[in-house]
């Protein structure tokens, strides 16, 4: 059972629930998700007053709208809301800033963000290199890639281009958001809509009950528009 989420907070914010799936927090708006260019540039409006009180660069939540919105015209069922992406690009690199990283406005998060090898020590699992190092930079162990921080053969799997430059990188905040969203859908058996699909999802993408206890706590807070 997942316990409650035990943070302080000031007296006048509002109460984070703890259930799953969490909230779906304020709705992104409508996007053209064929029209040309980066359509997540269509969501500054929606994404900048929740980008300031969530302390997430605008640009990054601009992709978790953008992301969430194609899920939701593509693949309805799944339920996934942006208030999930966001939390794990949270808990992954800090929503693309991890190490002094900036997002740019086409959603280029520079410098690059790399894991360590995934060469079985200090608790990570051994992966030889599968992608000769053309997505990672390593030639002898993979390492997780991106804002999203996927590993290589993930990427390979299921990364799509979303800022319309006609490329997918695990390097760009929109790419990565939207393979990430695409990536929970499948894991969750199409369903996130209940608890049980959502956890299956979350700890598909990071085998670690805690992890997902992170997960859910920021993306709770997203849902009621309080910091994490």
């Amino acid at each position: 059972m997942l316990t409650a989420c035990n943070i302080d907070m000031p007296w006048d914010s509002p109460d984070i629930p703890d259930g799953l799936p969490p909230g779906p927090g304020v709705q992104q708006p409508y996007v053209d998700i064929h029209a040309s260019g980066r359509t997540a540039d269509t969501l500054r409006a929606w994404a900048t007053p929740i980008a300031d009180d969530l302390g997430i660069p605008v640009t990054s939540m601009e992709a978790y709208g953008n992301a969430a919105e194609i899920q939701r015209q593509q693949h309805p069922e799944c339920g996934i809301a942006w208030t999930t992406v966001a939390a794990i690009g949270g808990v992954e690199t800090k929503h693309g800033t991890h190490h002094a990283a900036d997002v740019a406005a086409n959603g280029d998060v520079r410098p690059e963000i790399r894991g360590p090898q995934l060469d079985g020590t200090n608790g990570n699992w051994e992966i030889r290199d599968t992608d000769n190092g053309k997505i990672d930079g390593d030639t002898e162990f993979d390492r997780a890639v991106g804002p999203f921080q996927f590993i290589p053969t993930t990427w390979q799997r299921f990364g799509v281009d979303a800022n319309g430059d006609g490329r997918a990188d695990p390097d760009n905040i929109d790419d990565a958001a939207l393979s990430a969203a695409r990536y929970l859908c499948v894991s969750s058996g199409g369903d996130m809509t209940t608890p049980e699909g959502w956890e299956k999802a979350v700890l598909t993408y990071n085998n670690s009950m805690d992890y997902v206890l992170k997960v859910r706590n920021h993306a709770n807070a997203y849902s009621v528009n309080v910091r994490y």
